[in-house]
């Protein structure tokens, strides 16, 4: 992760006869924004512009040296941690030093260079717990006027419902221009915003929101009396972080794609959907080095955790210090009874001894795995090991890479290892590789009076997964760039971002596809997002953040590379990714750990250096933002979405009728031909389409009649089709009203409005058609007719579509299935018949001689509305002679009925 930024400071400067002095000679015994004795605070402002999730925050200051003598004045900006500085510039008396960020090496040399002129320079570090702390000092002479403007960026991330923005605000005396600004933008609109403060009871008045649809506008200006501690002090009361809590509307689960200066952002965040069950394995650390109050906030956080496991759940309790026990050798139910148990077997733990991670990770999947194959795990379920350590490993495998590899091998892709360090003495940049690698996340646990909270609240991110397996797609050649795409899972009250750039397009939108698996349902969602709308929009926004999309995708883009580049297999691999994040850094002005914020005066003589240091125990100062839940895959630069059709040129399909009883259009490859036939059967039969014992596929189709006769005859149309697929028990039925899907267990039902996937791939496309994809190669395609309601005939139906491609047994049959296995066909005396726009002939096929009439058929796959001509030859009596038997031999008596053998 990274972790505190530390400035390099220092150097002597000299102009007009003045002297000031850049100089940090240790830390600092407070941390107010603005240090030093007889110094006036002329102004002290910050303002955040939030658009779209993305915040840039300027900091700045107006101070006077009003002593009498020369001093150091301080200036100090505590930002999150997972944010970038982007600039910091300063005006000392006129002298203006501007800040531009470079290479690391290239900006450590230029600085050198001024140090090694006798200018002095210093390092600091700070550690806190989610924020870290900007320092700079600078000596001045009496009546010095010194401005400070500080720029940073960072990503808001949703956490249990909400995004939370934090601004620390401790200026350190009096104020008499002091005002925060928050302004936010949400294109899609804004659902909720509050405030919290630690300034104290009597600020909370003073903090003004203002909201409307898609705009607020959070302003705190208290005046010199309002800060003053008590009513007669001179020390100012305001200290401490006020927060900006908000949420946006949400208008569909497909989620939010947006684009803005070719780039796009697309936010996913469904909900209303049932938590998928979970397997967990709690593994704890019981060394010695736990004893007292890590252990005692372990136990409290793990009574609450436990409490909020159902009966869906299992789970089970590994601790660990120089041996491992399990308090459970298999995985049980969250039972009440279970949960009481193993709350008094953690509740009798009595830390001791060394540290034996590696064992412990090893029985942890093993538990699972033994869970797994004994069939106990649901597949849709969600299986974690969740480590809460403290120390490094002491006992049993202690090299690091070895322990590394081990948890690797044995974490299956299913798994997901979520590592907890408590307090500075645990290698936290190991326990984020082997989380990173395992689809997992790491996070530091401050061993303070709230570790039980934060052991708390890091659960309840992962307590309800929704969704496993996401992937979010983009059709070939309309994106480039994609930062990653697809996700191992969703948790509820959480947020999916993926960012990249547009390609030119004459389109004037861009599509995404999303397809996830929720509980025994797979789901595929669609959205749009316009190619120049929001830009127009911005432009009227007074304080939006114009660039957000370029810089939100920098952003995403340099903090999933810092997660490769710790898991680089080789250094070449390293370096490759190490000079691809300096060039992006450079280009979009991010301070990284490879990047330093080189300041310096208008001739560049003078120099300051603002760099970031590493985390203490080999921590990386870098790494991706705590964004559940998985290892970093990065996206191809193209992506292709495939459609649900079956096209013309490559499978023979079941026509729908236009105003008659079922009509089939068989293509056959070898012949380059279509043959169509007619079924005149009656309302109420079942027929048989394909029924094939070898793989336990049947496909049937139930007929129903017009409203009434049209010149004598009732017309009849399929108002029902039923996939069966016998191994799994899984039925999916179409009707014009609904679709149905039963897996043995548990039935669904889905109107015609939804757009949702079901475990075989069942996709429904809102009033439009049904795909199925049944064991990965059979596909069955129903397409949705509506009539008009006040026909007087016609009614509802639908259209059936088969590809010839599907992977059947050598036992397949049916009305259409029987074709898989095309026969040879022959047609020749081809001449005029009665009706002079239709040619005859006679047609030879399994050793019949057929008469057989030429003309054009509707095909309703692409215009649903008026059909696209298909040329075909017609065969007689309900297909008489072409198909196998009778049409009567493909009447079987249920949906799910298999045929007879002809």
């Amino acid at each position: 992760m990274r972790r505190p930024l530390l400035l390099l400071l220092g150097l002597l400067l000299l102009q007009q006869g003045r002297c000031f002095e850049f100089v940090i000679d240790g830390e600092w015994e407070d941390e107010m924004a603005v240090r030093g004795d007889d110094i006036t605070v002329k102004s002290y402002k910050v303002e955040s512009r939030i658009t779209s999730r993305f915040a840039h925050t300027t900091v700045r200051s107006s101070v006077v040296n009003s002593g009498s003598k020369a001093q150091s004045i301080g200036f100090n900006v505590q930002i999150p941690k997972r944010a970038f500085i982007t600039n910091f510039t300063m005006n000392v008396n006129g002298i203006i030093f501007a800040g531009s960020v470079k290479e690391k090496t290239v900006a450590r040399n230029l600085y050198a260079q001024a140090r090694a002129r006798g200018k002095a320079a210093g390092i600091i570090r700070a550690n806190s717990q989610d924020m870290e702390t900007f320092k700079t000092e600078v000596f001045v002479p009496p009546g010095s006027n010194i401005e400070f403007e500080l720029h940073y960026q960072e990503m808001m991330q949703r956490k249990l419902g909400s995004y939370e923005h934090w601004l620390h605000l401790q200026p350190g005396r009096l104020v008499p221009q002091f005002q925060v600004d928050v302004y936010i933008f949400e294109p899609k609109g804004i659902s909720s915003v509050k405030t919290v403060n630690s300034l104290g009871e009597q600020f909370a008045h003073l903090i003004k929101v203002t909201t409307t649809k898609d705009k607020a506008h959070v302003v705190f200006k208290p005046n010199l009396g309002q800060q003053r501690k008590c009513e007669n002090c001179t020390d100012s009361g305001i200290d401490g972080v006020l927060s900006v809590i908000y949420d946006v509307t949400r208008d569909s689960n497909a989620g939010e794609l947006q684009v803005s200066e070719g780039h796009f952002v697309h936010f996913f965040a469904p909900s209303n959907l049932s938590p998928l069950p979970k397997n967990i394995v709690f593994v704890i650390d019981v060394s010695g080095s736990m004893w007292g109050v890590k252990m005692k906030q372990t136990v409290e956080a793990m009574h609450a955790i436990l409490e909020d496991l159902t009966m869906d759940d299992y789970f089970s309790i590994i601790d660990f210090n120089h041996n491992v026990r399990c308090w459970s050798d298999d995985l049980v139910t969250g039972t009440s009874l279970n949960v009481k148990d193993a709350k008094n077997y953690i509740q009798n733990i009595k830390p001791n001894g060394g540290t034996n991670i590696n064992e412990a990770l090893m029985k942890a999947a093993q538990m699972l795995v033994k869970a797994t194959s004994q069939g106990l795990i649901d597949p849709r379920s969600v299986s974690m090991v969740i480590l809460v350590s403290d120390g490094d490993p002491t006992v049993g495998e202690i090299k690091l890479s070895t322990i590394q590899k081990n948890v690797k091998r044995v974490m299956k892709e299913d798994f997901s290892l979520f590592s907890l360090g408590i307090g500075f003495d645990v290698d936290y940049d190991f326990l984020e590789r082997i989380a990173t690698e395992n689809r997992g996340m790491a996070q530091r646990i401050y061993a303070n009076h709230d570790a039980a909270e934060q052991l708390r609240a890091f659960y309840s991110q992962v307590s309800s997964p929704l969704l496993r397996r996401i992937s979010i797609l983009f059709p070939e050649d309309t994106v480039s760039d994609v930062t990653q795409n697809r996700f191992d899972k969703y948790f509820q009250g959480s947020e999916l971002v993926v960012a990249g750039k547009v390609l030119p397009s004459d389109s004037g939108t861009l599509t995404s596809f999303t397809t996830a698996a929720a509980v025994r349902l797979d789901i595929t969602l669609e959205t749009e997002g316009d190619l120049a709308a929001l830009d127009t929009e911005l432009a009227k926004q007074q304080h939006s953040f114009t660039g957000f999309a370029r810089q939100m995708w920098a952003y995403i883009t340099v903090q999933q590379l810092f997660s490769e580049r710790s898991l680089a297999p080789s250094a070449a691999k390293k370096r490759k990714i190490t000079q691809r994040i300096m060039a992006l850094a450079v280009e979009h002005q991010f301070v990284t750990p490879l990047t330093a914020l080189l300041v310096e005066s208008d001739d560049g003589t003078e120099r300051m250096l603002a760099d970031s240091p590493r985390d203490p125990k080999r921590g990386c100062c870098a790494g991706p933002p705590p964004t559940l839940p998985d290892p970093v895959q990065r996206a191809h630069t193209h992506t292709h979405t495939h459609t649900h059709t079956c096209r013309v040129n490559v499978a023979q399909c079941a026509l729908p009728p236009v105003d008659n009883d079922p009509h089939f259009i068989i293509h056959l490859l070898r012949g380059n031909m279509d043959v169509c036939f007619n079924i005149d059967s009656t309302p109420g039969h079942i027929l048989n389409l394909v029924s094939d014992s070898g793989t336990g596929l049947v496909v049937n189709g139930l007929l129903v009649g017009s409203k009434q006769p049209d010149k004598s005859k009732l017309s009849t149309y399929f108002g029902a089709i039923s996939v069966y697929y016998q191994p799994d028990r899984v039925a999916v039925t179409v009707a014009t009203d609904r679709v149905d899907f039963t897996d043995g267990r548990s039935n669904h039902s889905f109107t015609w409005g939804a757009t949702a996937d079901i475990t075989v791939r069942i996709s429904i496309v809102k009033n439009s058609h049904v795909s199925v994809v049944v064991n990965g190669n059979i596909r069955v395609m129903v397409l949705l007719h509506r009539a008009w309601k006040k026909n007087p005939v016609a009614v509802d139906f639908l259209g059936v579509y088969i590809p010839n491609d599907n992977q059947y047994s050598p036992l397949v049959h049916g009305l259409i299935g029987q074709f898989s296995r095309e026969p040879e066909v022959s047609v020749y005396g081809v001449h005029e018949g009665d009706d002079p726009l239709k040619k005859e002939a006679t047609m030879e096929v399994k050793g019949n001689k057929l008469q057989v009439t030429r003309g054009w058929q509707k095909d309703y796959r692409r215009d649903k509305k008026r059909g696209s001509s298909v040329f075909c030859w017609f065969v007689h009596n309900s297909g008489k002679g072409f198909i196998d038997g009778h049409y009567t031999d493909y009447i079987v008596p249920n949906l799910s009925g298999f045929l007879q053998t002809l």
